[in-house]
């Protein structure tokens, strides 16, 4: 643990944490996540500092943080990695108790963490006996969106528990439009032109039931065991409609139409035994396993002009997922001064997946077998010390070492991957004086970024068009694994400077810098390979080289009345992020890590009616338009993202309150553009996706 207590007895506040710990670690509890009413965690993050979401405004995507993309930043769930198949975009906030961002990686928690750590913690223990009732009804792209929270907290002795349920229903349309041109460079003659449209409706219902059990022993010991379930059911049907007005063929088909059918589930507890030991040392011993599981099933037909059938394709996944952790910690004081810590971290799991791909009654995959297994298995020893140097000056200084062993196991190419990876990590905060509410921190630190097992295995992914040669391009290609690849190394500093300011305000501001080795990265190329007759663009990572970020990050939050008495009582949250990036073997301009964007932004705002029981509140969240240069001959652009959200509180009475909300209310439309160089053929496909603003009306209660 990487804070220390300076207020006895009494449970520091978000920004006590924040201002007490010797690693920068942000913390947003619960007043952060009610805010806005939002549906999903992911909507909550997207407003935090630095941290940034992918995809279509409003309908969540990757988790981000300093504009890095997938796998550069660290998820965990309750301090440990976040199941493969879980989504931060099913959970609801009201299962959470708070998030922390640390934007440095510590020994506790794991170096795989380029850009930083969000650890999401679930609902903690007994606070006071009660009920709570929340009643959500949503509507988005003219359907209605309902759902349920339910939770009680009691003590039954020396025993308190928590239990939450949330049940949800989303019924979401999509519709896209992608212009896919190509210019032959050498005569400036266009080749190409289609046009493709598509509809799509997904309904999908979730449930979440989570609870948390503490046992209070004797001598300050507890036992601690927290389950989690999570379900999910949907199913989609869409169409396709394509025009192709130039081009060396007809176009590949004039309407295609999909039909898909999904269910998972995951089953998670987490253990946990304290234990005081003499000479005020404590051992933690934890202890948890899951499940995940998985069956989806696709369909897609696809005609030509005269509503004749020309292809026809069927694939089905079962997965299932097992995952053990054991970790441990022991702690103690030394010399009064010190506070020393070492601990161990084991994770097993094994995939087990069936794939069955029908095209035309025939499996081009058949050389791969249906089935495909895999074993993880991650071994991490660490040691930390957190030293008060002086009454204003901390310095926390670790050494993480991590093994990671990756197998894999099919009919074809069956590999196995092993990379370790030492990290010395060093972090420092220094106080004016001890009264004083400025303080600078230091972080000098070494992480890592490993290959995910997508990445590992040598099993092709189809395109969805894969019967259809012209419709298999490079800014449609398929893709495949690499079981050579190495992880990303990364030698990080970080120095920021705090000012505190009463009731929980405060101003800072931060630079960082990443230096990336073995950098990984997408490269298409046009291939004969074994599950085609003619040639197929195909996508696979690679280790390139080396690469460089860094960036500029300011923060504020104060009420007005704190600089002048007069001013209304509003609340005030606006952070800045300015990245930068080069990468080495790609030329420039534009030679940005993947999808990092220039600029991030976010300004909110919070007023409580003076004698009305009332509260306003409004946020907006802006990324800039920008373009990444991936390699010499890849290109990517990336529309102007502003996602203005509202909301107003009423206070019924002390126990119940209504809130309504707005979330995209702009709802402008989500532009992207893939631009491929081959040959003497310049390909541009560009997408324009609609988005939907999203209203709500939610009841809290508690009794």
């Amino acid at each position: 643990d990487d804070d220390f207590d300076v207020i006895e007895g009494k449970r520091l506040s978000d920004t006590e944490e924040r201002r007490y710990s010797t690693a920068a670690k942000m913390v947003f509890g619960r007043e952060e996540l009610d805010r806005q009413g939002d549906t999903t965690i992911a909507e909550v993050l997207k407003r935090l500092p630095g941290v940034t979401t992918a995809g279509t405004p409003g309908r969540g995507g990757d988790i981000r943080m300093r504009g890095l993309g997938k796998g550069y930043t660290q998820i965990l769930l309750n301090g440990e990695p976040m199941p493969r198949g879980f989504s931060l975009d099913t959970l609801s906030p009201e299962q959470v108790e708070r998030i922390e961002i640390m934007r440095g990686p510590v020994a506790e928690y794991g170096a795989r963490a380029i850009a930083g750590t969000i650890n999401i913690v679930l609902r903690e223990g007994f606070a006071r006996k009660g009920n709570e009732a929340r009643l959500n009804f949503g509507y988005e792209g003219g359907h209605f969106q309902p759902g349920v929270f339910l939770q009680r907290d009691d003590r039954i002795g020396a025993l308190n528990y928590n239990v939450t349920a949330n049940v949800s229903w989303r019924d979401l349309p999509s519709t896209s439009v992608t212009q896919t041109t190509a210019v032959n460079t050498a005569t400036g003659l266009p080749t190409l032109a289609q046009t493709q449209r598509d509809d799509s409706h997904n309904a999908a219902e979730r449930t979440h039931i989570s609870g948390r059990l503490n046992w209070r022993l004797d001598a300050g010991d507890s036992i601690t065991l927290q389950p989690f379930l999570m379900q999910s059911r949907s199913h989609g049907d869409g169409t396709t409609n394509l025009t192709q007005s130039l081009g060396a063929t007809p176009a590949p088909y004039a309407l295609a139409t999909s039909h898909s059918d999904s269910q998972s589930q995951l089953l998670r507890a987490f253990g946990t035994l304290r234990l005081s030991l003499a000479d005020g040392a404590r051992l933690e011993m934890r202890l948890s396993g899951g499940q995940w599981a998985s069956d989806s099933s696709t369909t897609r037909r696809q005609y030509d002009s005269l509503q004749s059938l020309v292809h026809a394709g069927n694939s089905d996944s079962d997965v299932e997922q097992t995952t053990v952790i054991t970790a441990g910690k022991y702690s103690r004081p030394w010399r009064q001064d010190h506070k020393i810590a070492a601990g161990w971290d084991i994770e097993i799991g094994n995939r087990q997946e069936t794939a069955r791909v029908l095209q035309d009654g025939s499996n081009p995959l058949s050389a791969y077998g249906d089935d495909f297994k895999a074993r993880t298995t991650r071994l991490a020893l660490y040691a930390q010390d957190e030293w008060d140097v002086s009454p204003l000056w901390s310095v926390y200084g670790g050494l993480r070492g991590e093994t990671i062993r990756t197998a894999s196991n099919m009919a074809m190419n069956s590999g196995t991957n092993v990379s370790t990876v030492f990290s010395p990590l060093l972090h420092s905060v220094w106080r004016f004086s001890p009264e004083s509410k400025d303080q600078v921190r230091l972080g000098l630190t070494r992480s890592y970024r490993s290959p995910n097992l997508s990445d590992l295995v040598a099993r092709p992914l189809l395109s969805a068009d894969y019967p259809v040669a012209g419709a298999n391009t490079a800014t449609s290609p398929d893709s495949v694994g690499n079981p050579g690849l190495k992880p990303e190394l990364a030698w990080g500093l970080d120095l920021a400077y705090e000012h505190y300011l009463g009731a929980g305000g405060l101003i800072s501001a931060s630079i960082f810098r990443r230096s990336i080795d073995n950098l990984i990265r997408n490269v298409k190329s046009l291939q004969s390979v074994s599950w085609s007759p003619v040639p197929r663009w195909v996508s696979s990572p690679r280790n390139l080289g080396s690469a460089t970020s860094r960036g500029v990050e300011l923060e504020a939050k104060f009420r007005f009345d704190e600089w002048n008495p007069e001013a209304p009582p509003i609340n005030l949250r606006a952070n800045y992020s300015r990245f930068w990036s080069d990468v080495a073997h790609v030329p420039g301009p534009n030679n940005r890590l993947d999808q990092q964007p220039t600029w991030t932004a976010n300004l909110g705002a919070d007023y409580r009616l003076r004698g009305l029981p009332l509260t306003l509140g409004a946020s907006l969240n802006w990324t800039p338009a920008f373009v990444v240069q991936q390699t010499e001959a890849q290109r990517y652009y990336q529309g102007i993202k502003r996602v203005l959200d509202a909301y107003i509180l009423w206070k019924l009475s002390a126990d119940t309150q209504l809130r309504f909300s707005a979330a995209n209310w702009q709802h402008a439309d989500y532009r992207t553009v893939n631009e491929e160089l081959f040959g003497s053929t310049d390909q541009l496909a560009s997408t324009v996706q609609k988005t939907y603003p999203s209203y709500a009306a939610r009841l809290e209660i508690k009794f």
